[in-house]
């Protein structure tokens, strides 16, 4: 607690965050009892979050993103009345380098991501938390609608749910298709103040194409290739549900066709299948980060088209 108090002395930053580990865990360390005492010793806002190492990296980011909003946002903002004719603004939620890069590969997916929103007439009011300055994410009680763009931005839209009351749709904007029907659901919930979500295909057993990933990711890619090749009987798989990888392999016996980052070709069956390989960091780290392609809106059209030779 000393060198926190003592680094933030030099520091100053605008607020501090304290995450745990399995040792402390096993401690029974209050992370939020530290964190009260460091505020009161530093004045700078502070925060304890009880990780502990043994969960997936969306918890955590999800924890954070609300304890922000939480504690910084203002709650007497309130979103315009929308004009005839015009598109709700919108924050884009859970938009992180795990989940979208900022590799060489990858480089430009959140660019593309917010340029693919701007150029339908949607206003992005704010980016949690790529590319937004402290003072634009200060602003996210303005828009009209939050997008959940991946499973890390599930809690931060809950948080702003409360806070303002702003409804949320769970989508990401990948392919022609998919993306016209993920902005058909902001209309829908600016309108009618509900929540919403982009869901992957109802499935049958036997489907033997395989989109594994990041649950929101995945479940857009695989409606893209239902809605934009006629693929049928697409199957997610995501990581975040299968404690034990010895499910994903069993799955994966009778796969023709699998969509996933390169660390899992090891599990494809030994017939043939073929493997498009979509390098996810939150998986595999930097290994594969050049090789991240662009996949907002009709990029990714013009990507899995050159992968499979549609």
């Amino acid at each position: 607690m000393r060198n926190v108090c003592r680094a933030a002395g030099e520091l100053r930053p605008r607020f501090i965050a304290l995450a745990g580990t399995p040792i402390p865990m096993m401690m029974g360390t209050d992370f939020k009892g530290i964190a009260r005492l460091i505020e009161e010793r530093t004045g700078i806002p502070t925060f304890g979050f009880a990780t502990n190492g043994m969960n997936s990296y969306s918890r955590g980011a999800g924890m954070a993103l609300a304890a922000v909003a939480r504690r910084f946002c203002a709650p007497s903002l309130a979103a315009a009345p929308l004009k005839a004719g015009e598109r709700p603004s919108v924050n884009l939620l859970g938009v992180t380098p795990l989940d979208f890069s900022i590799g060489e590969g990858g480089r430009g997916n959140v660019e593309a991501m917010r340029r693919v929103f701007e150029d339908a007439g949607f206003r992005v009011n704010s980016c949690w938390a790529m590319n937004s300055p402290w003072e634009e994410l200060m602003r996210a009680g303005l828009a009209h609608v939050n997008v959940a763009v991946s499973s890390c931005g599930a809690p931060l839209a809950a948080a702003l749910r409360e806070i303002y009351g702003t409804p949320a749709v769970t989508g990401l904007p990948v392919g022609d298709s998919v993306t016209r029907e993920l902005f058909a659901l902001i209309d829908e919930a600016a309108r009618d103040g509900g929540d919403l979500s982009l869901t992957a295909p109802i499935t049958e057993p036997g489907g033997k194409v395989f989109v594994i990933g990041e649950p929101v990711q995945s479940a857009a890619i695989a409606r893209a290739l239902e809605r934009d090749y006629a693929m049928r009987n697409v199957r997610v798989l995501a990581p975040l549900d299968f404690p034990d990888e010895d499910e994903v392999f069993r799955a994966l016996r009778e796969a023709r066709l699998v969509i996933a980052d390169p660390l899992y070709r090891p599990a494809l069956p030994k017939h043939y299948c073929r493997f498009v390989a979509l390098p996810h960091e939150g998986y595999s780290g930097r290994i594969f980060r050049d090789d991240i392609p662009l996949f907002m809106g009709g990029e990714f059209n013009k990507w899995i088209e050159r992968e499979l030779v549609l």
